[in-house]
């Protein structure tokens, strides 16, 4: 294990397409930020994201309010990974929403169509999407609803190594937590790159624990490169709070989490550190261990809101990791002075895939949130 300062500033992560823009449509926007717009290069794209996150919320927050009362609300892809109704209606809305500010950004995003399409299930959609779409888009086909989710699929657009800018989304990451209840977190994540770098990115996580005593649940946290990261109550009128990462530097003061798949047993710390869950005191070879969490994209918002301190990931090697599943939050945990890395310590590169941009290249990362030092684990 290895102790690395890191003092300097972590520079933001990398990663690049050709694009057919849809038709312009009329639009609203319903978002104020938390610093001058002058101090935010991409303040607009920044608005547009803002607002389009909180409509995905709200579709989400409804879908999942009748979840239970209709059985063609639930569907299984071929993967065997669950999907709601709500997946294709957020990334349709979030489709249609930046398409009518920015027609000429691709959107590079998780779900086509065809499943849609094969099941009978667009009207439900449709449905979904009217009812939270700005004004303008009440009168939406069943046509301009497939588009939408058929801007982000694969084999949209046709991807080289030149810089470019497009939009990554992530609908829901975490839908098992999305079925699971109303205590299981999942989040709906949005960033946008520019000439290869992430420059913004916002989350939205509709059943986050209450930061405020008013017993309210729900955040948004948003980042834009050199603005810092910055959270405050979904849905609901309020000012912004800045966060910033656990300034533990040292091993046996910080707060771990991991994945509720993975155990403890299965990391390389556990053949040196003992952990423990509860408040009392540590001794000995002892680490503090947060309750675990669930794939999604929660993680980061665990780590650049400061709740945890590190979180450790060990994939397995033959395992497809996407952008989707990690871009917004490697800007929000970045621009809150922490840093994500491989368990080697090398920065998540995201321009590996050189044709589509969608996926990652396998790789073992670990999460990191020390303000001053890195930890670094040989594998």
């Amino acid at each position: 294990m290895h102790i690395l300062d890191t003092g300097v500033r972590f520079s933001a992560v990398r990663f690049s397409p050709v694009f057919n823009p849809p038709r312009r449509r009329n639009f609203t926007i319903r978002a104020n930020l938390p610093f001058p717009k002058h101090q935010a290069k991409y303040h607009k794209e920044l608005e547009a994201a803002i607002d389009a996150v909180d409509r995905a919320c709200r579709l989400c927050v409804d879908v999942k309010g009748s979840l239970f009362s209709s059985k063609d609300k639930i569907l299984e892809k071929n993967d065997q990974t669950p999907v709601t109704i709500a997946d294709f209606g957020v990334q349709a809305l979030v489709s249609l929403e930046l398409s009518k500010l920015f027609p000429s950004i691709p959107l590079v995003a998780e779900e086509d169509s065809l499943f849609l399409r094969e099941n009978n299930l667009v009207s439900s959609v449709v449905s979904e999407v009217i009812a939270k779409a700005s004004v303008g888009d009440g009168h939406l086909s069943d046509a301009d609803v497939l588009e939408a989710i058929d801007r982000g699929g694969k084999d949209a657009y046709t991807f080289c190594n030149k810089p470019a800018t497009y939009w990554v989304l992530d609908p829901i990451d975490g839908t098992r937590g999305f079925l699971k209840g109303d205590d299981a977190l999942y989040v709906v994540g949005l960033a946008l790159v520019v000439d290869n770098e992430i420059v913004l990115g916002v989350m939205g996580c509709p059943n986050w624990p209450g930061d405020s005593s008013d017993g309210t649940t729900g955040t948004l946290m948003l980042s834009h490169t050199g603005c810092g990261t910055w959270t405050k109550s979904l849905q609901v009128s309020g000012d912004w709070t800045r966060r910033s990462v656990d300034k533990c530097g040292l091993v046996n003061k910080a707060r771990f989490c991991i994945q509720e798949s993975q155990p403890w047993e299965s990391l390389p710390l556990s053949s040196l550190f003992d952990t423990k869950i509860d408040s009392g005191d540590l001794h000995g070879n002892e680490i503090r261990l947060l309750p675990t969490c669930c794939g999604s994209l929660c993680k980061y918002l665990m780590v650049a809101s400061g709740r945890a301190s590190v979180f450790l990931l060990r994939a397995r090697t033959e395992r497809t990791i996407k952008s989707w599943d990690h871009a917004v939050g490697i800007i929000c945990v970045h621009e809150a002075g922490g840093k994500v890395t491989d368990w080697e310590g090398v920065d998540i590169n995201l321009e590996e895939d050189q044709s589509e941009r969608r996926i990652i290249f396998p790789r073992v990362v670990l999460w990191l949130a020390m303000e001053v030092y890195m930890i670094s684990f040989l594998r």
